[in-house]
């Protein structure tokens, strides 16, 4: 493709390119580019945010690039504070080795193979010296450091700022020296740590690499960042019925916002938001798993909640004891946090209880102080996207 056209393709659902004039100087090379992706296997799934920046990559590839993956080792055991208010916990280097292989695993469902290199930033850090780290982060100056807004944020806010933190774009940016690479992928976020490193390209003596940011994908909630650790992630991984029914949770106006970062168009005006959220969770799940495995889950959704029929479905299971009894208001709010990952108040929950959303083998139950009796098999209506089966 003509570096004009090639511009022209990845530009389409980009946030920032710094600078557009050197990535189409650098397309017009004739050569495959090196484009840096590093991720860090914090968690062992990748979710729905992640594949914003993995597609534009396989973007990149189809066009005869060379991806780099760096699986942040080392940098995963410091964990990226960009965006975070508070540190993030440390993991040990077995646990981000066992996060890896799974990271590796689900990234070559978007990425080829073929055309992905694969290395770990502990082979360069694990090497050097303390002589080494000191003069590394004598290249930057803590006042840089310091005007990140996220540490700017922590700092106004008294919020502790560790030591090992300020390390994590030193380190990136040195990732990008060692790979010479040509061009790095991140999300908006990630604006400081790139830039980190063209300047340490620069001093090397090597070409600078282009910053290529894309957009954050929010949550389920809608307002925070997608995040396993927040509980607002759909995984890419997940059972087909689970993504599915996440996904016909979210908002309309985040259901737009899905189809423009996921799907790289908007919704159809013509059709109704609940049929078009219908088509952007059988788009995504015919993605990640298979097209039987969506119309089948689009077939049970429609009986499940269009029908009204519950009895021949395979609902999610939440487990309780056989004779329990607990209040309607503690046990729809149990549901909701620990099967869906929502939390929710018990004043919502009531309200839900009370307009007549919340029914047990199809009775409704209108008083949240209502003592239930739970027994197996007994299937559990929380309103009218969400229900479960007991076990």
């Amino acid at each position: 493709m003509p570096p004009d056209e090639a511009l022209a393709f990845l530009k389409q659902g980009t946030a920032q390119i710094i600078n557009e004039q050197e990535l189409r100087e650098k397309l017009a090379l004739g050569r495959p580019l090196r484009v840096k992706l590093g991720v860090d296997p914090t968690t062992s799934d990748i979710h729905l945010g992640h594949t914003i920046v993995l597609r534009k990559l396989r973007q990149f590839q189809d066009l005869g690039h060379q991806a780099i993956l760096i699986i942040g080792d080392f940098t995963g055991m410091i964990g990226d504070p960009s965006g975070r208010s508070v540190t993030r916990p440390q993991l040990t280097h077995d646990e981000v080795q066992a996060n890896a292989a799974t990271y590796r695993e689900q990234a070559f469902t978007i990425l080829d193979s073929a055309r992905t290199e694969i290395v770990c930033n502990g082979d360069w850090f694990r090497t050097m010296s303390f002589e080494d780290v000191i003069r590394l982060n004598s290249r930057v100056t803590l006042q840089q450091m310091l005007q990140r807004e996220d540490f700017k944020t922590r700092i106004d806010n008294r919020q502790s700022i560790r030591a090992h933190e300020i390390q994590y774009p030193i380190m990136q940016g040195w990732d990008s020296v060692m790979v010479k690479a040509d061009v790095e992928l991140g999300g908006t976020d990630q604006l400081f740590n790139i830039l980190i490193g063209r300047d340490f390209q620069k001093e090397e003596g090597l070409p600078q690499q282009v910053v290529f940011l894309l957009p954050i994908l929010e949550g389920l909630d809608g307002s925070k960042k997608m995040s396993k650790s927040l509980g607002n992630f759909v995984g890419i991984k997940e059972p087909p019925s689970a993504m599915f029914g996440k996904l016909m949770s979210i908002s309309d106006d985040l259901m737009t916002r899905y189809y423009e970062l996921l799907l790289g168009r908007s919704p159809t005006s013509e059709i109704h938001p609940l049929e078009a959220k219908k088509q952007l969770a059988v788009e995504i799940v015919q993605t990640y798993h298979s097209p039987a495995a969506a119309r089948k889950t689009l077939e049970e959704w429609n009986t499940r909640f269009s029908k009204r029929d519950l009895e021949h479905v395979d609902l999610p299971a939440f487990s309780a004891n056989s004779g329990q009894e607990v209040a309607a208001v503690a046990l729809v709010s149990n549901v909701y946090r620990e099967v869906f990952n929502l939390e929710k108040s018990h004043s919502e929950v009531s309200r839900l209880i009370k307009q007549g959303s919340v029914e047990i083998d199809g009775a409704k139950i209108r008083d949240p102080k209502a003592i239930i009796t739970l027994e197996p098999g007994q299937t559990l209506r929380l309103d009218r996207k969400h229900a479960v089966r007991l076990r």
